[in-house]
């Protein structure tokens, strides 16, 4: 979505030299944009000094106004409603070479804790709770922001949200999506209703696909993350190899329409500032667009909620670390090769596997617990311990058993710690000595501290990742009992053949 908007934007001021002016004053008029007061932290730029973007996209199931009413249904008995939850939730990260970007879904159902929040628009705040990460937009876009980026670590730039009218005029400007679904469907909630095949969706139909939750996999908001995966992959291809940017009515209709559709944070709350993005966004190949799922695991508490799963902190540290999920051909790649001094002799272990021992030697309270929260922090084994050192150190080292090396070195890189650090023990454990000569921080003074290698293995395991250029695949119907019909429970399938008199989505 962000990366149609700042397309059709940058596209539509070349086209309409001659009166540019009086359509990006239009275009200014039409965004609403809200603070984000600094509660999604702060990206780091790279060795360059090239910084990283990301992206919090919303879709937001609100019902505030009659159209929402009428789209999203259940305002029968409560009429307009105040407040809403982010339904839908992708980190949109760039990188910082503009190389390559990955799109995270975190599932609604996803338990956290909720910070402390107030609304700075309808003053409505809260003193914190542990609750569905969705529901943090009742207390405003920022307050959702602090929430994701407290969940992930990853730092949180920007956000743009959209509500239910908000994907029809989208759907409707680009002229329809084109989709494919393996099985017939009718998923009696959404009202998504189509036949095995291809198919061009537009306005409601494009919103019952990308709301369909029963529809899809297993039923439940895991199934509709990939099904959204590939409505928006669909998407990014069309404006790709579509003519529509070389017509400048076509171009102003559809940023009309998305500026009208967006509420962003004020640092995109201008035409400039959406058309200084699209410049970014435009040089990253679909190929090398990979869409992805948090992994997650059953809420012990509760079996139709989840929590972050294994891998899943491993690939929030992929991501903030600015760490890529494809190789430059588009295929996923290994672990990031060393390329220090302090690498180069062994080979580079990802950092989820690798647990350390982490000794205070400087007789400065608290050094230990804060180097040990920083390798946790950058994707290290949550197994890693801390302890006051023996006797006092002047100097900090990093001691590893037999065939530990690799590890070692690995945990140096991230520290920015040197091969004069390191030493070989006797004992079977990797033990950090935390000495004088580091009285602070949580990367050695002086030292070039980089992220661990990317494990992507890890990082994509059991997150259903794929790339923007997979034309071929459909959204998996349902083989399961997860819709009703009638008061009888029913695949989605079977649905679509006991619904033959009403009308597919598509008609």
């Amino acid at each position: 979505m962000l990366r149609i908007l700042a397309i059709c934007l940058s596209t539509l001021v070349v086209l309409t030299a001659g009166a540019g002016w009086w359509f990006y004053q239009h275009l200014n008029g039409n965004i609403h944009s809200v603070s984000l007061d600094g509660k999604g932290g702060t990206e780091k730029a790279d060795a360059f000094g090239r910084t990283p973007i990301n992206i919090l996209v919303m879709g937001s199931d609100g019902r505030t106004s009659k159209t929402d009413c009428r789209l999203g249904g259940g305002c029968a008995r409560t009429g307009v409603q105040n407040g809403s939850n982010a339904d839908v939730q992708m980190v949109m990260h760039i990188s910082a070479d503009r190389s390559n970007a990955t799109v995270m879904s975190i599932p609604r159902d996803t338990m956290t804790k909720v910070p402390a929040c107030k609304d700075s628009e309808t003053g409505r705040s809260t003193g914190g709770y542990y609750g569905q990460v969705n529901s943090a937009l009742q207390y405003g876009p920022a307050c959702q922001v602090a929430t994701v980026h407290r969940l992930t670590g990853i730092p949180i730039d920007h956000f743009v949200k959209l509500d239910f009218s908000g994907v029809v005029k989208m759907s409707d400007a680009v002229g329809g999506v084109s989709v494919c679904v393996d099985d017939d469907v009718y998923d009696t909630y959404s009202h998504l209703k189509l036949s095995e095949g291809s198919h061009t969706l537009k306005g409601v139909a494009a919103l019952e696909f990308v709301r369909s939750r029963h529809g899809f996999g297993d039923g439940s908001d895991l199934g509709r993350t990939i099904s959204q995966h590939i409505f928006l992959s669909a998407m990014i291809r069309k404006f790709k190899s579509a003519g529509t940017l070389t017509d400048p009515t076509a171009v102003y209709s559809l940023a009309d329409a998305a500026t009208k559709a967006l509420t962003v944070d004020d640092g995109l709350g201008t035409v400039k500032k959406l058309i200084g993005l699209a410049a970014d966004v435009n040089k990253v190949p679909a190929k090398r667009i990979t869409f992805t799922t948090m992994q997650t695991a059953p809420d012990p508490g509760d079996a139709n909620r989840v929590v972050v799963g294994p891998g899943a902190r491993t690939l929030f540290s992929t991501i903030a670390d600015d760490q890529s999920l494809t190789t430059g051909s588009g295929k996923k790649s290994a672990a990031a090769p060393a390329t220090s001094k302090a690498t180069a002799t062994a080979r580079a272990v990802p950092a989820a596997g690798i647990a350390v021992t982490v000794e205070n030697g400087t007789g400065i309270t608290g050094r230990a617990s804060a180097v040990a929260t920083a390798l946790t922090g950058r994707g290290f084994s949550p197994a890693t311990t801390t302890a006051n050192a023996p006797s006092p150190a002047r100097t900090t080292t990093l001691t590893y058993g037999a065939g530990r090396k690799g590890e070692a070195q690995t945990v140096a890189r991230a520290l920015g710690l040197t091969d004069a650090h390191l030493r070989q023990g006797s004992g079977p454990d990797l033990i950090l000595v935390v000495g004088s000569d580091w009285p602070s921080g949580d990367s050695y003074p002086g030292g070039k501290s980089s992220p661990a290698p990317a494990d992507t293995e890890t990082a994509v395991g059991g997150a259903h990742a794929s790339t923007a250029d997979q034309a071929k695949t459909c959204a998996k119907v349902s083989p399961y009992k997860t819709v009703r019909l009638d008061g009888v429970s029913m695949t989605p399938a079977q649905a679509y053949a006991a619904a033959r008199n009403k009308p597919d989505s598509d008609e």
